[in-house]
Protein backbone atom coordinates (compact mmCIF):
# COMPACT_ATOMS: atom_id res chain seq x y z
CA UNK A 1 0.00 0.00 0.00
CA UNK A 2 1.34 3.42 -0.90
CA UNK A 3 2.19 5.93 1.83
CA UNK A 4 -0.64 8.19 0.68
CA UNK A 5 -3.09 5.30 0.93
CA UNK A 6 -1.87 4.48 4.42
CA UNK A 7 -2.31 8.11 5.39
CA UNK A 8 -5.89 8.20 4.06
CA UNK A 9 -6.69 4.96 5.86
CA UNK A 10 -5.21 6.30 9.08
CA UNK A 11 -7.26 9.49 8.85
CA UNK A 12 -10.42 7.51 8.16
CA UNK A 13 -9.76 5.24 11.15
CA UNK A 14 -9.09 8.28 13.33
CA UNK A 15 -12.31 9.97 12.19
CA UNK A 16 -14.32 6.78 12.70
CA UNK A 17 -13.06 6.44 16.29
CA UNK A 18 -13.66 10.14 16.93
CA UNK A 19 -17.19 9.89 15.56
CA UNK A 20 -18.15 6.82 17.58
CA UNK A 21 -16.66 8.09 20.84
CA UNK A 22 -18.20 11.53 20.44
CA UNK A 23 -21.69 10.27 19.59
CA UNK A 24 -21.62 7.90 22.56
CA UNK A 25 -20.76 10.86 24.78
CA UNK A 26 -23.47 12.98 23.17
CA UNK A 27 -26.01 10.20 23.61
CA UNK A 28 -25.11 9.89 27.28
CA UNK A 29 -25.64 13.62 27.72
CA UNK A 30 -29.02 13.48 25.98
CA UNK A 31 -30.03 10.49 28.08
CA UNK A 32 -29.07 12.31 31.29
CA UNK A 33 -31.48 15.13 30.36
CA UNK A 34 -34.25 12.82 29.13
CA UNK A 35 -37.52 13.00 31.09
CA UNK A 36 -36.36 16.01 33.09
CA UNK A 37 -37.79 19.53 33.19
CA UNK A 38 -36.34 21.31 30.16
CA UNK A 39 -36.64 24.74 28.65
CA UNK A 40 -38.27 24.34 25.24
CA UNK A 41 -39.52 26.54 22.45
CA UNK A 42 -40.66 26.49 18.83
CA UNK A 43 -38.42 27.42 15.92
CA UNK A 44 -39.70 28.18 12.45
CA UNK A 45 -43.35 27.32 11.92
CA UNK A 46 -43.72 24.34 14.23
CA UNK A 47 -40.42 22.59 15.05
CA UNK A 48 -39.83 22.00 18.77
CA UNK A 49 -36.37 22.52 20.24
CA UNK A 50 -35.11 22.29 23.80
CA UNK A 51 -32.06 23.08 25.85
CA UNK A 52 -31.11 19.40 25.46
CA UNK A 53 -30.88 19.78 21.66
CA UNK A 54 -28.58 22.77 22.13
CA UNK A 55 -26.43 21.12 24.79
CA UNK A 56 -25.92 18.01 22.66
CA UNK A 57 -25.18 20.14 19.60
CA UNK A 58 -22.60 22.16 21.54
CA UNK A 59 -20.86 18.99 22.71
CA UNK A 60 -20.76 17.50 19.23
CA UNK A 61 -19.48 20.71 17.70
CA UNK A 62 -16.78 21.18 20.33
CA UNK A 63 -15.49 17.61 19.98
CA UNK A 64 -15.81 17.13 16.22
CA UNK A 65 -14.85 20.58 14.99
CA UNK A 66 -12.16 20.87 17.62
CA UNK A 67 -10.49 17.71 16.31
CA UNK A 68 -11.09 18.46 12.60
CA UNK A 69 -11.01 22.25 12.13
CA UNK A 70 -10.66 21.95 8.35
CA UNK A 71 -13.95 20.07 7.95
CA UNK A 72 -17.26 21.74 7.22
CA UNK A 73 -20.21 21.75 9.61
CA UNK A 74 -23.95 21.40 8.93
CA UNK A 75 -26.27 20.91 11.90
CA UNK A 76 -29.97 21.36 12.48
CA UNK A 77 -29.18 23.43 15.56
CA UNK A 78 -26.39 25.64 14.17
CA UNK A 79 -26.53 28.63 11.87
CA UNK A 80 -25.61 27.44 8.39
CA UNK A 81 -21.99 28.26 7.59
CA UNK A 82 -21.80 28.37 3.80
CA UNK A 83 -18.05 27.72 4.02
CA UNK A 84 -19.05 24.04 4.19
CA UNK A 85 -19.78 24.15 0.45
CA UNK A 86 -16.08 24.46 -0.32
CA UNK A 87 -14.99 21.66 2.03
CA UNK A 88 -14.35 18.13 0.79
CA UNK A 89 -15.38 16.70 4.18
CA UNK A 90 -18.32 17.97 6.25
CA UNK A 91 -19.97 16.80 9.44
CA UNK A 92 -23.76 16.55 9.05
CA UNK A 93 -25.47 16.50 12.43
CA UNK A 94 -28.86 16.09 14.05
CA UNK A 95 -28.20 16.39 17.80
CA UNK A 96 -31.59 14.86 18.71
CA UNK A 97 -33.61 13.41 15.87
CA UNK A 98 -37.17 12.91 17.08
CA UNK A 99 -37.32 15.88 19.44
CA UNK A 100 -41.09 15.57 19.83
CA UNK A 101 -40.65 11.98 21.03
CA UNK A 102 -37.81 13.06 23.31
CA UNK A 103 -39.83 15.85 24.90
CA UNK A 104 -42.84 13.55 25.20
CA UNK A 105 -40.83 10.99 27.17
CA UNK A 106 -40.96 8.37 24.40
CA UNK A 107 -37.95 6.19 23.62
CA UNK A 108 -37.64 6.56 19.82
CA UNK A 109 -35.15 9.38 19.40
CA UNK A 110 -31.48 9.36 18.50
CA UNK A 111 -28.27 11.24 17.87
CA UNK A 112 -27.47 11.13 14.14
CA UNK A 113 -24.10 12.17 12.67
CA UNK A 114 -22.48 11.54 9.29
CA UNK A 115 -19.19 12.56 7.76
CA UNK A 116 -19.94 13.50 4.16
CA UNK A 117 -17.22 13.40 1.52
CA UNK A 118 -18.13 15.68 -1.37
CA UNK A 119 -21.84 14.78 -1.75
CA UNK A 120 -21.90 11.25 -0.27
CA UNK A 121 -21.67 9.95 3.32
CA UNK A 122 -18.38 8.32 4.26
CA UNK A 123 -18.96 7.51 7.95
CA UNK A 124 -22.20 7.33 9.92
CA UNK A 125 -23.53 6.76 13.42
CA UNK A 126 -27.13 6.69 14.59
CA UNK A 127 -27.34 6.14 18.35
CA UNK A 128 -30.59 5.63 20.27
CA UNK A 129 -29.59 5.47 23.95
CA UNK A 130 -33.10 4.80 25.28
CA UNK A 131 -33.42 1.64 23.18
CA UNK A 132 -29.71 0.72 23.22
CA UNK A 133 -29.25 0.81 19.44
CA UNK A 134 -25.87 1.95 18.12
CA UNK A 135 -25.70 1.78 14.32
CA UNK A 136 -22.34 2.37 12.65
CA UNK A 137 -21.32 2.28 8.99
CA UNK A 138 -18.22 3.11 7.00
CA UNK A 139 -18.27 3.23 3.22
CA UNK A 140 -17.36 -0.15 1.79
CA UNK A 141 -17.15 -1.79 5.24
CA UNK A 142 -20.72 -2.78 6.05
CA UNK A 143 -23.11 -1.81 8.83
CA UNK A 144 -23.13 -2.92 12.44
CA UNK A 145 -25.74 -2.65 15.18
CA UNK A 146 -24.14 -2.84 18.63
CA UNK A 147 -20.96 -4.14 16.93
CA UNK A 148 -22.73 -7.00 15.10
CA UNK A 149 -23.16 -6.98 11.30
CA UNK A 150 -26.71 -6.43 10.03
CA UNK A 151 -28.39 -6.67 6.63
CA UNK A 152 -31.60 -5.39 5.13
CA UNK A 153 -34.39 -7.90 4.52
CA UNK A 154 -34.19 -9.71 1.19
CA UNK A 155 -36.90 -10.23 -1.40
CA UNK A 156 -37.89 -8.36 -4.51
CA UNK A 157 -41.67 -8.59 -4.84
CA UNK A 158 -44.19 -6.17 -3.38
CA UNK A 159 -45.35 -8.85 -0.95
CA UNK A 160 -44.14 -7.49 2.33
CA UNK A 161 -45.98 -6.13 5.35
CA UNK A 162 -43.57 -4.14 7.49
CA UNK A 163 -43.59 -0.62 6.04
CA UNK A 164 -43.20 2.68 7.90
CA UNK A 165 -43.78 6.21 6.71
CA UNK A 166 -46.55 8.50 5.54
CA UNK A 167 -49.84 6.63 5.09
CA UNK A 168 -50.46 7.88 1.51
CA UNK A 169 -47.22 6.24 0.33
CA UNK A 170 -48.21 2.87 1.82
CA UNK A 171 -51.65 3.15 0.24
CA UNK A 172 -50.01 3.69 -3.15
CA UNK A 173 -48.02 0.49 -2.65
CA UNK A 174 -51.24 -1.34 -1.81
CA UNK A 175 -52.52 -0.40 -5.25
CA UNK A 176 -50.16 -3.10 -6.54
CA UNK A 177 -52.49 -5.67 -4.98
CA UNK A 178 -50.36 -6.62 -1.99
CA UNK A 179 -51.33 -6.82 1.66
CA UNK A 180 -49.06 -4.09 2.91
CA UNK A 181 -49.80 -2.66 6.33
CA UNK A 182 -48.53 0.51 7.92
CA UNK A 183 -46.11 -0.03 10.80
CA UNK A 184 -46.82 2.07 13.92
CA UNK A 185 -45.32 5.52 13.56
CA UNK A 186 -41.62 5.89 14.35
CA UNK A 187 -41.12 9.51 15.37
CA UNK A 188 -37.40 9.60 14.54
CA UNK A 189 -36.86 9.54 10.77
CA UNK A 190 -33.26 8.39 11.15
CA UNK A 191 -34.34 5.41 13.28
CA UNK A 192 -37.19 4.59 10.90
CA UNK A 193 -34.68 4.29 8.05
CA UNK A 194 -32.08 2.42 10.13
CA UNK A 195 -34.63 -0.25 10.97
CA UNK A 196 -34.60 -1.14 7.29
CA UNK A 197 -30.85 -1.74 7.68
CA UNK A 198 -31.29 -4.35 10.42
CA UNK A 199 -34.31 -6.02 8.80
CA UNK A 200 -36.88 -4.81 11.35
CA UNK A 201 -38.73 -3.10 8.49
CA UNK A 202 -39.04 -4.19 4.88
CA UNK A 203 -39.27 -0.62 3.63
CA UNK A 204 -39.52 2.93 4.94
CA UNK A 205 -40.52 6.22 3.38
CA UNK A 206 -39.53 9.76 4.19
CA UNK A 207 -42.14 12.35 3.32
CA UNK A 208 -41.17 15.60 1.62
CA UNK A 209 -39.26 18.30 3.50
CA UNK A 210 -36.68 16.07 5.17
CA UNK A 211 -33.18 17.53 5.49
CA UNK A 212 -29.58 16.42 5.15
CA UNK A 213 -29.24 16.01 8.92
CA UNK A 214 -32.27 13.69 9.04
CA UNK A 215 -30.93 11.47 6.29
CA UNK A 216 -27.18 11.37 5.70
CA UNK A 217 -26.19 8.95 8.47
CA UNK A 218 -29.16 6.62 7.91
CA UNK A 219 -28.50 6.64 4.16
CA UNK A 220 -25.03 5.14 4.53
CA UNK A 221 -26.25 2.73 7.22
CA UNK A 222 -28.91 1.41 4.82
CA UNK A 223 -26.57 1.26 1.82
CA UNK A 224 -23.87 -0.63 3.71
CA UNK A 225 -26.47 -3.15 4.92
CA UNK A 226 -27.13 -4.16 1.30
CA UNK A 227 -30.06 -1.78 1.02
CA UNK A 228 -30.78 1.22 -1.12
CA UNK A 229 -32.14 4.65 -0.28
CA UNK A 230 -33.15 7.10 -2.99
CA UNK A 231 -35.83 9.38 -4.31
CA UNK A 232 -38.79 7.68 -5.96
CA UNK A 233 -37.09 7.76 -9.36
CA UNK A 234 -34.15 5.80 -7.97
CA UNK A 235 -31.82 8.77 -8.11
CA UNK A 236 -29.13 9.19 -5.42
CA UNK A 237 -29.45 11.67 -2.58
CA UNK A 238 -26.75 14.35 -2.64
CA UNK A 239 -25.61 16.04 0.56
CA UNK A 240 -23.82 19.21 1.57
CA UNK A 241 -25.34 21.22 -1.25
CA UNK A 242 -26.68 24.75 -0.93
CA UNK A 243 -30.21 23.31 -0.76
CA UNK A 244 -30.45 20.76 2.06
CA UNK A 245 -34.16 19.89 1.79
CA UNK A 246 -35.32 16.72 0.01
CA UNK A 247 -38.54 15.32 -1.41
CA UNK A 248 -40.16 11.91 -0.92
CA UNK A 249 -37.60 9.12 -0.39
CA UNK A 250 -37.69 5.35 0.02
CA UNK A 251 -35.35 2.85 1.69
CA UNK A 252 -35.48 -0.94 1.35
CA UNK A 253 -33.33 -3.99 0.66
CA UNK A 254 -31.60 -3.68 -2.70
CA UNK A 255 -33.92 -5.88 -4.80
CA UNK A 256 -37.13 -4.77 -3.09
CA UNK A 257 -36.07 -1.14 -3.50
CA UNK A 258 -35.84 -1.72 -7.25
CA UNK A 259 -39.38 -3.14 -7.26
CA UNK A 260 -40.72 -0.13 -5.32
CA UNK A 261 -39.01 2.34 -7.63
CA UNK A 262 -40.44 0.53 -10.67
CA UNK A 263 -43.90 0.62 -9.07
CA UNK A 264 -43.76 4.38 -8.55
CA UNK A 265 -42.23 4.97 -11.97
CA UNK A 266 -45.45 3.59 -13.45
CA UNK A 267 -47.61 5.42 -10.92
CA UNK A 268 -46.01 8.85 -10.39
CA UNK A 269 -47.13 11.05 -7.54
CA UNK A 270 -49.77 13.61 -8.49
Amino acid sequence: MADADRSDADVLARDAALLQDTVREAGALAQSMFRTELKKWIKGASSPVSEADIAVNDLLEARLRGATPDYGWLSEESADDQARLSRRLTWVVDPIDGTRNYLGGHDEWCVSVALVEDASPLLAVVYAPATNEFFFAARGQGTTLNDKPVRAAGGSALDFARVAGPKPMVERLNSAGGEIKLHPRIGSLALRLCRVANGSLDAAFAGGNSHDWDLAAADLIVQEADGRMSDLSGGPILYNRREVTHGVLVAAGRDRHASIVAHFRNRPLP
